[in-house]
This record gives structure tokens, C-alpha cells and sequence, in this order.
């Protein structure tokens, strides 16, 4: 398993929309607009793959200069309950935390708040519906 920093010219990335869509917009009714693809042209991309094949990833945007928007996490549906996650959530910090930032924000589908707080995040405000189901917000800060 490697995890690793693609951007949106990288050639892994097309392959991870593709993840990105099947476990996180198709369900839902949605699709990727170009608007869509052309917002994130600048975002950095954390993905966890083996054997060419993307088994998880999220984006990141930069939304201050110490702080790092997380979306888009995504796992494979048969990778799902392996930890990949997990995993793909620390590398993201340790990223964050590389590149200076101090916190880590996100909008968490509601259904997964629980895995987010058991790795330290903490929830602000009310749910809200986003993309048609209910999240919350959520941030941690980092440790250097």
C-alpha cells in the first residue's frame, strides 16, 4: 500500500474522481460538473493506492493560510471496515502539518462523525444539509 501527494495534472487523478464519484456522488443523484473539476484544479490530493488501483483518497484546499479544508474522502466499497481511512486521515495531517498549517477543517457527512471524533476532531455548530443529506462541521488542531 502507498499513500501519496497527487495534484489535478497528476495521472492518478482522473482515476480517483472515478473512485470519488461512485462512493460519494452517485449515490446521492450528483455528478462532477467541469465547474466542479476546474475549483479544485489548485487543491492537493492525498490517495492510498496498491497495484495501480486507488483504494482511498480526499482532496485538500487551502482556505487560509494556516488552515486546511478537507473533502472528499473517499474509500473503495470493497476496502471499506480495512482501515484505509483511518490511514489516509493521519497522512493527511502529518501533510497538513508539513506544509505549516495548524488546523484541519471539514464538513463530515453526519453518519460518520463518530470515526472523526475518535481521531481527534471535534464538531462546531448544528447539522446542516449539504449535497442533500445532513453533515456537520468539524476541525482539529494540529501538533507540530
Amino acid at each position: 500500500m502507498e499513500f501519496k501527494i497527487i495534484t489535478a495534472q497528476s495521472p492518478e487523478y482522473d482515476k480517483m474522481i472515478v473512485l470519488r464519484y461512485e462512493i460519494l456522488r452517485k449515490p446521492l443523484g450528483l455528478s462532477f460538473s467541469k465547474e466542479d473539476i476546474e475549483q479544485e484544479k489548485d487543491d492537493l490530493f492525498c490517495i492510498c493506492q496498491e497495484n495501480n488501483e486507488i483504494l482511498g483518497c480526499c482532496a485538500m484546499t487551502k482556505q487560509r493560510e494556516t488552515i486546511l479544508k478537507l473533502r472528499q474522502m473517499a474509500v473503495d466499497t470493497k476496502q471499506q471496515g480495512k482501515g484505509i481511512g483511518a490511514k489516509i486521515l493521519l497522512f493527511a495531517e502529518k501533510t497538513a502539518i508539513s506544509m505549516g498549517y495548524e488546523k484541519i477543517t471539514f464538513h463530515a457527512r453526519a453518519h460518520a462523525e463518530k470515526f472523526y471524533t475518535k481521531y481527534g476532531y471535534t464538531p462546531v455548530g448544528e447539522q446542516f444539509i449539504e449535497v442533500t443529506i445532513p453533515h456537520i462541521k468539524m476541525e482539529k488542531k494540529l501538533l507540530s
